[in-house]
């Protein structure tokens, strides 16, 4: 039995791209649903595939995440993977349909649900925005802040990869440095793409690798993201969704249009899985990749004991020596 992606909202859904890719599992949110029926909906789910994989961003109201822990916990399973990702809401959609991909072939549910780290770093997430005066996921400079309320103001905003804020028209903030109106974020350097050097003003060093690019319009007029975006970016191609309803909380706007670009091909992504090394969970033995288990979080390597920590910080073993000279 396949293993089933599970979000907690609709709009997290985006079309398949092919008649191969499986949909999502849509979760009742508890303001909808008691927990009698929320476990029999669980368990139906179980009964069809061999795991569920329920994909948790960071802003699900808590009753929402206290829900998806108490149906596991009451359901005593350990075929049940809650998998936090901290992606804008249409990154977040993005990364869903790549598992989906993934879901229908060879690996094993560790595996994919490992994915979920792993994917997520090739997502480039961000949008354009008409105000950045709320905007805390990405610094912002007081300029700018004072910028915002300019007749007309349009930025443009990637916070993921690697955070980057400029306004349109504007001197730009490249990644890892500071621009005229804007911030670059923290993070490593990445592979410029071979078009970077030609690159307008205001425009977020893309991905060097092939990606389909998928936008959503909230209640800003602008086409920068088809017209220059895009073209700059060298995408495969250009799709438009529905905003997802959580967006314009995540952005502290609803004047924005939100896109998200990543890997469209599911033979790029399942080469990008296969090539990373497989291991064995040490706790609940599932395979997995990367560093952490998706199942039981447990890190791919146990800590060091107390002992083993104070021995190995600088200057341990010389104080030991004092000691014993001393003595």
């Amino acid at each position: 039995m396949p293993v089933a992606i599970a979000v907690t909202s609709a709009d997290l859904v985006l079309p398949a791209p092919d008649r191969h890719t499986p949909p999502a599992a849509v979760l009742t949110p508890p303001d909808r649903i008691g927990l009698e029926d929320a476990l029999a909906e669980t368990a139906s789910l179980l009964e069809r595939h061999s795991h569920v994989l329920a994909v948790v961003p960071p802003w699900l109201p808590p009753a929402t995440v206290r829900r998806l822990r108490t149906v596991r916990a009451i359901l005593e399973t350990d075929r049940i993977a809650l998998l936090e990702v901290d992606l804008p809401p249409l990154g977040t959609a993005l990364l869903v349909r790549q598992l989906r991909q993934l879901s229908v072939c060879d690996f094993s549910p560790g595996v994919v649900a490992a994915a979920a780290r792993l994917l997520s770093h090739y997502v480039h997430a961000g949008a354009v925005l008409g105000s950045v005066a709320r905007l805390d996921r990405v610094d912002v400079s007081l300029k700018a802040h004072a910028r915002s309320w300019s007749p007309g103001a349009q930025f443009a905003v990637l916070a993921h990869p690697v955070p980057h804020l400029a306004r349109l028209g504007q001197a730009a903030a490249g990644p890892g440095g500071r621009g005229a109106h804007g911030a670059g974020g923290r993070g490593r350097s990445r592979k410029a793409p071979s078009a970077a050097a030609a690159l307008p003003e205001g425009m977020p060093t893309g991905p060097s690798y092939a990606t389909q690019l998928t936008f959503a319009r909230g209640r800003l007029a602008s086409d920068w993201v088809t017209a220059a975006l895009a073209p700059a970016w060298q995408v495969q191609g250009v799709m438009e969704n529905p905003l997802p309803a959580d967006s314009p909380a995540w952005w502290g706007t609803p004047k924005l249009v939100e896109f998200a670009a990543g890997i469209p091909d599911p033979s790029v992504l399942y080469q990008l899985v296969a090539s990373v090394r497989r291991e064995e969970c040490r706790w609940c033995g599932l395979e997995l990749i990367g560093d952490r288990c998706g199942f039981c979080a447990a890190p791919l390597h146990a800590p060091p004991p107390p002992a083993a920590e104070a021995a190995a910080r600088p200057g341990a073993r010389t104080s030991a020596r004092t000691a014993g000279t001393a003595r």
